[in-house]
Formats: C-alpha cells, structure tokens, sequence
C-alpha cells in the first residue's frame, strides 16, 4: 500500500483498473462519427451519453452471456459510474448535483440495458425491428430521424451485438471490441 493509500481506502473504493482499456474501447465506439453522421444521434451531452449507454449495453449483453462475466460488467458499470462522474464535474456541476444526476444516468443506463436486451431477444424471435424502435424511444428520446438513420444505428449495434457473442471474454479484457 503506498503511503497514503489506507487513507484513500478510508475515503472511497479502490478502483480495478484492469477493465479500463475495455470501457476506453466502449467509448470509443461511441464516440466514432458514423453514428452522428450517417446515424444522425445528436452530437450534444445527452447524445453522447445515449450512444456510449447503447454501445455499453452491448457489451453488457456480450458479458451476461456466460457467468464469468459477471464480475467484468460489475467492473464496466463502475468504470461508467466514475467517468460520467467526471464528465459532470468537468462540465461544472458540483458536489451536490453530482450524486443525483450520477444516480439519474445509471438509471437511465439500467433502462436502456432491458430495453436493447429485450429488443434484441424479440428479434431473435420474431426478426428485425424491435431494436429500431427501442431505439428510437431511448437513443433518439422519441424524436426519430430519418429511416436510413435509424437502420445505420441498428445495424451497427446488430453487428456488435453479433460479433461480440464469438469474442472471448479475455479478449474484451484486453480492450479488442470486434
């Protein structure tokens, strides 16, 4: 323990940085520009936040898959929590407003989670179109740009989703999105 890491014990949790180069990846993803180009997500706060929670949520759905990755998803959802912390601060919310809108974004990101899985278990069944229109009531906040739009998001998240489930969880480990 370094000098003062009982104190920063005392004070708040140590953080496991061995997942970072995978949510470094996730919101990388995210922020890639096709998917407020072609994809036409609003490049604001909120957009943002909505691509990084939808990419996310794949990769949650990838970990969920099989119990050894439980402790991985534990691990992404921290590392969330700690970098829209951040975001929050940097942007110039204080101490006060940080926890509740912190508690606001897991929430949302909770939401959003079901959604896309339940989206994605129905298309499984009965084909496409129920991401699309999860989508749009969580991505777009019930605003819907044009068809193509819609379709280049879902697709991108499709094949994610699809790609990832062939992915080793050691390989996520690494921060290697497919």
């Amino acid at each position: 323990m370094t000098r003062l890491g009982w104190l920063a014990s005392l004070f708040g949790r140590k953080r496991d940085v061995e997942w970072v180069p995978l949510y470094n990846a996730v919101v990388a993803r995210a922020r890639a520009e096709h998917w407020y180009e072609a994809g036409a997500v609003p490049d604001t706060v909120d957009g943002r936040f909505d691509m990084i929670a939808a990419v996310l949520s794949m990769v949650l759905i990838r970990l969920e898959a099989e119990p050894a990755g439980a402790d991985p998803a534990a691990h992404l959802a921290e590392h969330f929590v700690d970098d829209m912390d951040a975001q929050l601060r940097q942007i110039g919310f204080g101490d006060m407003v940080v926890g509740k809108q912190v508690g606001r974004m897991m929430s949302a990101l909770g939401g959003r989670l079901g959604a896309y899985r339940e989206a994605l278990a129905a298309e499984a069944r009965d084909g496409a179109g129920a991401l699309d229109a999860a989508l749009v009531r969580n991505l777009y906040r019930g605003d819907a740009p044009a068809g193509e739009a819609v379709a280049h998001v879902a697709a991108g998240l499709r094949d994610l989703h699809r790609a990832a489930r062939a992915v080793p969880i050691a390989t996520l480990h690494e921060g290697a999105l497919p």
